[in-house]
Formats: structure tokens, sequence, C-alpha cells
């Protein structure tokens, strides 16, 4: 993980026009440097390069956290209505043509993501049952992107370029403010991760055992969605709806520590996601230069194999190990 982040950030600050060769990538960063080289690492590529650790870290981290409390490895932002639903918070003013301030961005995404979080709690029960909120999930998200498409129709073209750019995942043009932005966001959902992580360990363990170690099934799970939401929202509507990156980043946390629990997962989880986003950011910004594509194209297309992989390999082991089990059981007792 630290090779691949290593190499990635060098890549993201190095390469590129104009092109910076490593050995003043100091210089450039901590010195000041005025010259064009300098203002391009400082303005534009450190600050792409720290939003894509802070989103990929957001994105890997809800993801976990969705997935272990619906118990369901499938459970990710795209499935539950919550990234479509801010996504659609964020495009209305657009097509709306009404002049807002950046700063409200984010409670626009807020707001999206808490409608479509609640549109499918409340369609599923309240969260009563995991595989009906997920189920449900898919349905709210499926309408929400409709939605999104009527939006796409009444748009003009210069809008309509502004929110395929944005629905895709961009990182594109994003400069210190916007990094700024997400910093009180963090804040708030820091100390709710710490809290929440020993109750996604009980959360493992079924609701009638949960209940009965004294945790709240249901409750519980409508606080995770609602930290999920909290992670969410401040990212897509800085960088839009980076895909999947909170499906392929719990699946690499597991499959790196198979015999850990959620809460050691947790920072493993953000800190994969961090890699998934700087990693497919490198080709997004370089492949088809000077033409930029979206970070969430490369995210979408790698992250969603790569994680059926992992998930199948996990399940593989899994089920290789509860065999040999029986085994070894019955040669104990023959034995003694």
């Amino acid at each position: 993980m630290v090779a691949a982040l290593t190499a990635a950030s060098v890549c993201a600050l190095c390469l590129g026009t104009p092109y910076v060769p490593p050995h003043r990538l100091a210089g450039a960063v901590l010195d000041g440097d005025t010259t064009l080289a300098g203002i391009v690492v400082t303005e534009l590529r450190v600050p792409r390069l720290v939003l894509a650790l802070i989103a990929g870290a957001c994105l890997g981290a809800a993801g976990l956290v969705l997935q272990e409390a619906l118990r369901n490895p499938l459970a990710v932002p795209e499935m539950l209505g919550v990234s479509s639903g801010a996504a659609l918070g964020v495009a209305t003013p657009l097509v709306l043509a009404l002049s807002l301030p950046a700063a409200v961005q984010p409670l626009l995404a807020l707001g999206g993501a808490v409608l479509g979080g609640g549109l499918t709690l409340l369609a599923a029960g309240l969260g009563r049952s995991p595989s009906a909120v997920l189920l449900t999930g898919a349905a709210v998200a499926a309408a929400l992107q409709a939605a999104l498409l009527v939006l796409m129709v009444m748009a003009d073209q210069l809008d309509l370029q502004l929110i395929y750019r944005y629905l895709l995942g961009s990182l594109s043009a994003r400069t210190w403010d916007d990094v700024d932005g997400l910093w009180p966001w963090l804040l708030v959902a820091t100390p709710a991760l710490v809290l929440c992580a020993p109750v996604l360990s009980v959360m493992r363990l079924g609701d009638e055992d949960a209940e009965a170690l004294g945790v709240r099934a249901q409750r519980a799970r409508l606080g995770a969605l609602a930290i999920a939401v909290v992670l969410i929202a401040p990212v897509t509507a800085v960088c839009g709806p980076v895909a999947w990156v909170g499906f392929l980043a719990p699946h690499l946390a597991r499959w790196f520590n198979p015999t850990s629990g959620a809460a050691r997962w947790l920072p493993w989880s953000a800190a994969w996601g961090a890699v998934v986003v700087t990693v497919a950011d490198v080709p997004a910004r370089l492949a088809l230069a000077p033409v930029e594509t979206p970070a969430g194209a490369w995210t979408a297309l790698l992250g969603v194999p790569a994680g059926v992989v992992l998930m199948r390999s996990g399940r593989r082991d899994r089920t290789a190990g509860h065999r040999r089990l029986p085994v070894e059981t019955t040669g104990t007792e023959d034995a003694r």
C-alpha cells in the first residue's frame, strides 16, 4: 500500500505539462518556487493530490461502515441512493441556473444524500432488515438516477457538459479552496467513526446477538447510514460521485487483514480508498492528454472487477477453512 501510494503521488506531482523532476519537488513545495513548474505543483497538483487522498479515505471508510452495518459486501453508496441523492442535490441548481455560493454546495449534497438514504430506509421499514435495505436502496438509486437524466435533458449544452463530467466524478481544476471546504466535515465524521467502530464489530454477529449484547440494531444501522452520509456528501459536492471506491477499498482491507475485525478494517479501508483514488487519478489526467478523463470512470472500470475477484477469493478461503475444521476435529476425537 505504501509503495503504491508513494509511486502514484510522485507520478501525480511530476508528470504532465510541465514535467517536474522528482528532485525538484521538495524545492517547489517547500521553498515557494515562483517558476511556472513551481506554481503548477503548489497551486494545482498538490491540492489535487490532497483532495484525492481525503476523498478516497472518506469513501473507503463509508463503504466499510455500510457493508458492516448491513452485513453485505455489496452495500456501497451507489446501491443505497446516497451518492445519487447527493449528485441530484448539486446538479439541480446548475440546471435551474440558480446562483449559489460554493459554500452551499456541501449542504445541497448533504440534503440530497439524506433524501436518498431516508427514502431507502423508509421504504425498507426503517432498516429492520439488512437485505431489504440493500434491495430497496438499489430501486431508490435507480429512481434518483432517472431524475438526473431528466435534469440532463432540460439542461443546455454548456450545463450538460458540466453535469456529465461532474456525474462521472472528476478532480480536474480543483484548488486549495475545495480542500478547505472538506475539513469541517472531517472534524465531525472522524469522532463518529471512532465511536462507531466497536458497534460495527457487534453488528457482524447479527441483529439478535447484537440485541443480546445491548446494541439496538435498528438504531445502530440508522447511525451507520448517517455517518456514511456525512462522509460521502461533502466529497460528492466537490468531486462528484467517484464510483465504487467504497466497494473496492473494504475488500482490499479484508483481503490483506483477513483475521481482523471491523475496528481494524476501518482505518485500513480508509487508507486503501486513498490509494485507489490517487492511483486512478494518474491515468485520468495523463492517459488521453491533453484531454482529461473523469477519475470516477477509472475507479469504476478497475474497481468493480478487482472488487469482485477479491470478494470471491475471500469467500473461497473462508469456505475452505470451514471445510478443514471438521476433519481436524474428527481426527482429534479419533486419536482420543
